[in-house]
């Protein structure tokens, strides 16, 4: 699947002319998830397309373009013509879709894409990403060519939720692929670079950008940073070909770097910095190893540049063989002839490296600062959790003016709420457990102290005086309970549980 010539994309009109056809077909994510329905709509995300080519069986424009693209299932040319009208002769001659008598087939995927990145205004978040049509529908075999480009996925996704949405003057796209990341950092940087060493990468994302009418966006061909040698950004949003995999040769370029185990993460974190302007930030969804007889945050923070700020989320830890199985999938091997072979070689590899698990998550790297948070945090977040990172690094700053928190007034979060659990007609309860309803949704468990404190952190009182008050109550030293609790409170405001008033 892939391999077609890049050239036959420059038909510099056709983004514009295939923008226009899709708008008066109402060919937006919210429309054609209304015409599949629920049920269509799931079996979608499986992969399977009968329910939804049951939905679509109308002939109007939307429902055309829905089973040509997104079902990938062929449609009439009477009803290609009235969908795409005048189009379907220089879509032909582009490759993106195949005229065969009075059938026409996708060969490749036109994607519809909702953004909030517009406004509220609405249609303003519609947008379009053409890319290689998606493996395996409907148990199709999937094998994949090296230069395949993926479209939307839940890694793109996962990292655009992540990038920070300030406003900023430069921005850059490392791996741009279909160039969906490109897409989102367009509409709040004054200028965007996109670099990708995959030229049918490059091409599909100069056709995605004119499909959507940016003109910020400057594509290059190059090998991680040497596109933009001596260049410097406000942010840098990237998720590299991170599997972790022995540097066999054989390799799809959208996943894998040629590098053995994590070392491209590695040298794009280390790397990276070097390109932020001060206070920029590097953001990088990846996989790590998980290596035996080492914690994986003091291996992660073993990358880290001196005189940066990180926070770093292990979101999930993979065992070898289920990390081996999902890739090899993924590149439609599982159950090929030389399935058990590869399969066998890399588990091998894995156990030589000391490789115990693979870890996914964020890291997150500003340049200039020193505080450092690398946590482990498999539950749910509020997406898109980019605010939540913003907040960790205006809360650290903060924090970093603070000589003496006793002296601070605080205000508990709105959106933490108290548990207690504990033996009915207890006098006291066994567990308290602050949770934040926003954000990371952190938990954390308290003591008395500590939630007399917060149940008291409204603004009106410093901490010191708080803390003498509920010593007083108590009938404890005031100078004791000050050195028990004052380490929590900064950790709870660290974490987002206070703030600083």
């Amino acid at each position: 699947m892939s391999g077609q010539p890049v050239e036959r994309l420059d038909d510099a009109q056709l983004p514009h002319l295939l923008r226009d056809a899709l708008g008066a077909a109402s060919f937006t994510y919210d429309s054609v998830a209304d015409v599949l329905g629920v049920r269509a709509h799931e079996a979608l995300g499986r992969n399977e397309t009968t329910p939804g080519e049951r939905a679509t069986r109308g002939g109007s424009p939307l429902e055309t373009l829905t089973r040509l693209f997104t079902l990938q299932r062929p449609v009439t040319r009477d009803h290609a013509e009235a969908a795409l009208p005048g189009l379907l002769s220089r879509l032909a001659g582009a490759g993106v879709v195949e005229v065969s008598g009075d059938e026409v087939r996708a060969r490749l995927d036109v994607r519809p894409y909702a953004t909030d990145d517009a406004g509220e205004e609405a249609g303003a978040g519609d947008r379009w990403i053409l890319s290689d049509l998606t493996p395996g529908m409907d148990g199709r075999p999937n094998q994949v060519d090296g230069d395949y480009v993926l479209g939307i996925s839940p890694a793109s996704t996962s990292l655009a939720q992540l990038t920070m949405r300030t406003p900023v003057g430069r921005s850059l796209d490392l791996g741009t692929g279909c160039g969906v990341q490109a897409l989102h950092l367009a509409a709040h940087s004054d200028a965007v670079v996109a670099t990708d060493v995959n030229a049918r990468a490059l091409a599909i994302t100069r056709f995605n950008m004119a499909l959507n009418g940016i003109d910020n966006v400057d594509v290059r061909d190059g090998s991680f940073f040497e596109p933009v040698a001596g260049e410097k950004f406000d942010l840098i949003a990237t998720n590299p070909p991170f599997v972790i995999s022995p540097a066999t040769g054989e390799r799809l370029v959208y996943r894998d770097s040629g590098l053995p185990g994590d070392q491209v993460v590695e040298h794009v974190v280390r790397r990276g910095v070097e390109h932020l302007t001060d206070g920029g930030w590097l953001q990088v969804l990846a996989n790590w190893v998980v290596a035996e007889g080492t914690d994986w945050d003091d291996r992660l923070a073993s990358w880290l540049p001196e005189e940066t700020s990180a926070f770093v989320v292990q979101r999930e830890v993979l065992d070898p063989a289920a990390y081996v199985e999902l890739w090899l999938k993924d590149a439609g091997l599982h159950g090929g002839p030389d399935y058990l072979a590869r399969y066998d070689a890399w588990l091998g590899w894995m156990e030589a490296q000391g490789i115990a698990g693979v870890g996914f998550g964020w890291i997150n790297v500003r340049r200039g600062g020193t505080a450092r948070e690398l946590v482990e945090w498999p539950y749910d977040v509020e997406q898109p959790i980019a605010p939540a990172i913003e907040e960790w690094e205006a809360t650290h700053d903060a924090l970093a003016g603070v000589h003496d928190l006793a002296e601070e007034r605080l205000v508990l979060r709105r959106d933490v709420r108290q548990e207690t659990q504990g033996s009915p007609g207890a006098e006291d309860p066994e567990t308290i457990v602050l949770r934040q309803q926003r954000g990371m949704r952190r938990a954390r468990q308290v003591d008395t102290l500590e939630a007399a404190l917060v149940g008291a952190c409204d603004g009106d009182l410093t901490v010191g005086q708080i803390l003498d008050a509920v010593a007083s109550l108590l009938d404890s030293d005031p100078v004791a309970v000050r050195a028990q609790v004052l380490p929590s409170v900064r950790e709870m405001v660290a974490e987002g549980f206070l703030d600083l008033a």
